[in-house]
């Protein structure tokens, strides 16, 4: 049998980038339509938390919900449920 290289799969993007991706929109112009600056877009497609009005501006420009921009923390929810918070 011949050895198996193991291909390194790519972390998926954040869903602000990808979703920003799959509208052909630049930061820049996702800047310009949720009337943020275009670092601050950057910095929430690294993982930045945002503000709830940015979530909101975000999504609107997208036209997506600010659930699909940015899922609750799976991790976070549990430690929630865990202290009963």
């Amino acid at each position: 049998m011949g050895s198996m290289q193991s291909v390194e799969i790519p972390p998926p993007l954040p869903p602000l980038r990808e979703i920003r991706l799959r509208r052909g929109i630049s930061q820049d112009r996702l800047a310009e339509l949720s009337g943020l600056s275009q670092s601050r877009v950057s910095r929430l497609e690294r993982g930045a938390a945002p503000e709830d009005d940015e979530a909101q501006r975000l999504a609107k420009a997208l036209a997506v919900s600010v659930a699909m921009l940015f899922p609750p923390d799976a991790n976070a929810i549990a430690d929630l449920a865990a202290t009963g918070t």
